[in-house]
Protein backbone atom coordinates (compact mmCIF):
# COMPACT_ATOMS: atom_id res chain seq x y z
CA UNK A 1 0.00 0.00 0.00
CA UNK A 2 1.56 3.35 -1.04
CA UNK A 3 2.61 5.68 1.74
CA UNK A 4 0.34 8.74 1.87
CA UNK A 5 3.40 10.92 2.22
CA UNK A 6 4.89 9.34 -0.90
CA UNK A 7 2.13 9.28 -3.54
CA UNK A 8 2.30 6.70 -6.31
CA UNK A 9 4.05 8.42 -9.21
CA UNK A 10 3.35 5.70 -11.78
CA UNK A 11 0.53 7.59 -13.55
CA UNK A 12 2.82 10.62 -14.00
CA UNK A 13 5.66 8.40 -15.22
CA UNK A 14 3.33 6.63 -17.66
CA UNK A 15 2.07 9.96 -18.99
CA UNK A 16 5.66 11.10 -19.53
CA UNK A 17 6.54 7.88 -21.35
CA UNK A 18 3.49 8.16 -23.60
CA UNK A 19 4.33 11.77 -24.45
CA UNK A 20 7.93 10.78 -25.25
CA UNK A 21 6.67 7.97 -27.51
CA UNK A 22 4.38 10.35 -29.39
CA UNK A 23 7.17 12.90 -29.86
CA UNK A 24 9.43 10.12 -31.14
CA UNK A 25 6.81 8.93 -33.64
CA UNK A 26 6.34 12.47 -34.95
CA UNK A 27 10.09 12.85 -35.38
CA UNK A 28 10.42 9.48 -37.11
CA UNK A 29 7.75 10.28 -39.69
CA UNK A 30 9.01 13.83 -40.22
CA UNK A 31 12.55 12.52 -40.80
CA UNK A 32 11.22 10.08 -43.44
CA UNK A 33 9.50 12.92 -45.29
CA UNK A 34 12.38 15.40 -44.95
CA UNK A 35 14.75 12.71 -46.23
CA UNK A 36 12.55 11.69 -49.16
CA UNK A 37 11.10 15.05 -50.21
CA UNK A 38 13.28 17.72 -48.63
CA UNK A 39 12.48 20.11 -45.80
CA UNK A 40 10.91 22.87 -47.89
CA UNK A 41 8.61 20.51 -49.77
CA UNK A 42 7.35 18.83 -46.60
CA UNK A 43 4.42 20.38 -44.75
CA UNK A 44 3.06 19.70 -41.28
CA UNK A 45 -0.12 18.59 -43.01
CA UNK A 46 1.82 15.84 -44.79
CA UNK A 47 3.46 14.77 -41.52
CA UNK A 48 0.04 14.63 -39.84
CA UNK A 49 -1.39 12.66 -42.77
CA UNK A 50 1.47 10.16 -42.56
CA UNK A 51 0.76 9.67 -38.86
CA UNK A 52 -3.04 9.57 -39.35
CA UNK A 53 -3.49 12.43 -36.89
CA UNK A 54 -4.55 16.06 -37.08
CA UNK A 55 -2.15 18.98 -37.40
CA UNK A 56 -3.20 20.32 -33.95
CA UNK A 57 -1.94 17.01 -32.52
CA UNK A 58 1.54 17.83 -33.83
CA UNK A 59 1.27 21.39 -32.48
CA UNK A 60 0.64 19.96 -29.02
CA UNK A 61 4.21 18.59 -29.08
CA UNK A 62 6.11 20.87 -31.48
CA UNK A 63 5.67 24.59 -32.08
CA UNK A 64 6.41 24.45 -35.79
CA UNK A 65 8.22 22.60 -38.59
CA UNK A 66 11.48 24.31 -37.72
CA UNK A 67 11.45 22.77 -34.24
CA UNK A 68 10.96 19.33 -35.83
CA UNK A 69 14.00 19.91 -38.05
CA UNK A 70 16.08 21.06 -35.09
CA UNK A 71 15.37 17.93 -33.08
CA UNK A 72 16.07 15.67 -36.06
CA UNK A 73 19.37 17.41 -36.79
CA UNK A 74 20.44 17.31 -33.16
CA UNK A 75 19.73 13.60 -32.69
CA UNK A 76 22.75 12.15 -34.51
CA UNK A 77 25.39 14.36 -32.90
CA UNK A 78 23.85 13.99 -29.43
CA UNK A 79 23.90 10.19 -29.72
CA UNK A 80 27.46 10.32 -31.05
CA UNK A 81 28.55 12.50 -28.13
CA UNK A 82 27.01 10.06 -25.67
CA UNK A 83 28.80 7.15 -27.36
CA UNK A 84 32.09 9.07 -27.23
CA UNK A 85 31.67 9.82 -23.53
CA UNK A 86 30.85 6.19 -22.79
CA UNK A 87 33.92 4.98 -24.67
CA UNK A 88 36.17 7.46 -22.89
CA UNK A 89 34.83 6.24 -19.54
CA UNK A 90 36.08 2.70 -20.24
CA UNK A 91 39.60 1.98 -19.02
CA UNK A 92 42.01 1.24 -21.84
CA UNK A 93 44.73 2.60 -24.05
CA UNK A 94 44.08 5.48 -26.43
CA UNK A 95 44.05 2.99 -29.31
CA UNK A 96 41.47 0.80 -27.60
CA UNK A 97 39.28 3.76 -26.78
CA UNK A 98 39.54 5.18 -30.30
CA UNK A 99 38.51 1.85 -31.83
CA UNK A 100 35.54 1.75 -29.45
CA UNK A 101 34.56 5.30 -30.37
CA UNK A 102 34.67 4.54 -34.10
CA UNK A 103 32.74 1.29 -33.62
CA UNK A 104 29.95 2.88 -31.61
CA UNK A 105 29.65 6.11 -33.57
CA UNK A 106 29.71 4.31 -36.95
CA UNK A 107 26.84 2.09 -35.78
CA UNK A 108 24.89 5.14 -34.57
CA UNK A 109 25.36 6.80 -37.96
CA UNK A 110 24.14 3.69 -39.76
CA UNK A 111 21.15 3.27 -37.42
CA UNK A 112 20.22 6.97 -37.65
CA UNK A 113 21.22 7.55 -41.26
CA UNK A 114 18.12 9.57 -42.16
CA UNK A 115 18.62 11.98 -39.29
CA UNK A 116 22.24 12.65 -40.19
CA UNK A 117 21.55 12.94 -43.92
CA UNK A 118 18.75 15.42 -43.23
CA UNK A 119 21.13 17.51 -41.12
CA UNK A 120 23.82 17.48 -43.80
CA UNK A 121 21.34 18.55 -46.47
CA UNK A 122 19.15 20.92 -44.48
CA UNK A 123 21.53 22.67 -42.07
CA UNK A 124 20.92 25.90 -44.00
CA UNK A 125 17.21 25.71 -43.09
CA UNK A 126 17.81 25.66 -39.34
CA UNK A 127 17.01 28.70 -37.25
CA UNK A 128 20.28 30.55 -36.42
CA UNK A 129 20.10 29.69 -32.71
CA UNK A 130 19.43 26.02 -33.44
CA UNK A 131 22.28 25.90 -35.96
CA UNK A 132 24.63 27.49 -33.42
CA UNK A 133 23.66 25.02 -30.70
CA UNK A 134 24.24 22.03 -32.97
CA UNK A 135 27.58 23.42 -34.14
CA UNK A 136 28.60 23.68 -30.49
CA UNK A 137 27.72 20.01 -29.98
CA UNK A 138 29.82 19.09 -33.02
CA UNK A 139 32.68 21.20 -31.70
CA UNK A 140 32.41 19.44 -28.34
CA UNK A 141 32.67 16.07 -30.10
CA UNK A 142 35.74 17.17 -32.09
CA UNK A 143 37.37 18.65 -28.98
CA UNK A 144 36.94 15.48 -26.94
CA UNK A 145 38.16 13.36 -29.83
CA UNK A 146 41.13 15.69 -30.27
CA UNK A 147 42.00 15.27 -26.59
CA UNK A 148 41.94 11.47 -26.98
CA UNK A 149 44.16 11.67 -30.07
CA UNK A 150 46.61 14.01 -28.32
CA UNK A 151 46.90 11.56 -25.44
CA UNK A 152 47.62 8.72 -27.86
CA UNK A 153 50.27 10.81 -29.60
CA UNK A 154 51.89 11.80 -26.28
CA UNK A 155 52.30 8.20 -25.17
CA UNK A 156 53.59 7.02 -28.56
CA UNK A 157 50.51 5.16 -29.80
CA UNK A 158 49.66 7.61 -32.60
CA UNK A 159 51.61 9.77 -35.03
CA UNK A 160 50.24 12.82 -36.84
CA UNK A 161 50.95 16.53 -37.18
CA UNK A 162 48.02 18.13 -35.39
CA UNK A 163 45.39 16.56 -33.12
CA UNK A 164 42.66 19.11 -33.95
CA UNK A 165 42.99 18.63 -37.72
CA UNK A 166 43.19 14.87 -37.33
CA UNK A 167 40.02 14.81 -35.24
CA UNK A 168 38.22 16.59 -38.09
CA UNK A 169 39.49 13.97 -40.58
CA UNK A 170 38.25 11.18 -38.31
CA UNK A 171 34.87 12.86 -37.86
CA UNK A 172 34.65 13.28 -41.63
CA UNK A 173 35.29 9.59 -42.27
CA UNK A 174 32.46 8.73 -39.90
CA UNK A 175 30.01 11.37 -41.14
CA UNK A 176 30.50 10.33 -44.78
CA UNK A 177 29.06 6.90 -44.01
CA UNK A 178 25.60 8.49 -43.95
CA UNK A 179 26.01 9.56 -47.59
CA UNK A 180 26.85 6.24 -49.19
CA UNK A 181 25.79 3.36 -46.92
CA UNK A 182 22.63 1.54 -48.06
CA UNK A 183 20.78 -0.94 -45.92
CA UNK A 184 20.77 -4.23 -47.82
CA UNK A 185 23.42 -2.92 -50.19
CA UNK A 186 26.76 -4.34 -51.24
CA UNK A 187 28.35 -4.11 -47.78
CA UNK A 188 26.83 -5.07 -44.46
CA UNK A 189 26.76 -2.71 -41.50
CA UNK A 190 29.40 -4.82 -39.77
CA UNK A 191 31.72 -4.64 -42.78
CA UNK A 192 31.34 -0.87 -42.93
CA UNK A 193 32.06 -0.50 -39.20
CA UNK A 194 35.17 -2.69 -39.43
CA UNK A 195 36.40 -0.78 -42.49
CA UNK A 196 35.85 2.52 -40.65
CA UNK A 197 37.98 1.29 -37.75
CA UNK A 198 40.74 0.20 -40.16
CA UNK A 199 40.74 3.54 -42.03
CA UNK A 200 40.78 5.62 -38.84
CA UNK A 201 43.58 3.59 -37.29
CA UNK A 202 45.62 4.07 -40.48
CA UNK A 203 45.10 7.84 -40.23
CA UNK A 204 46.64 7.91 -36.75
CA UNK A 205 49.13 5.03 -37.13
CA UNK A 206 52.79 5.46 -36.26
CA UNK A 207 54.69 5.45 -39.54
CA UNK A 208 57.12 2.69 -38.55
CA UNK A 209 54.18 0.57 -37.34
CA UNK A 210 52.25 1.21 -40.56
CA UNK A 211 55.29 0.33 -42.63
CA UNK A 212 55.66 -2.94 -40.79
Amino acid sequence: MPDRKSPDRRPTQLKTEVAAYKRRRIIEEASHLFFANGYEATTLDSVAEQLHVTKPFIYSYYRNKSELLSEICQTGIQLSLTALDEALAVDGTASEQLKMVVDRVARIIIENQRYISVYQREEKSLEPEDARRIRELRHSFDLKLSTLLARGKANGEFEFEDASRTSIWVSGVLSWIANWYHDGGRWSATEVVMDAITVVMKIVARRNAAAG
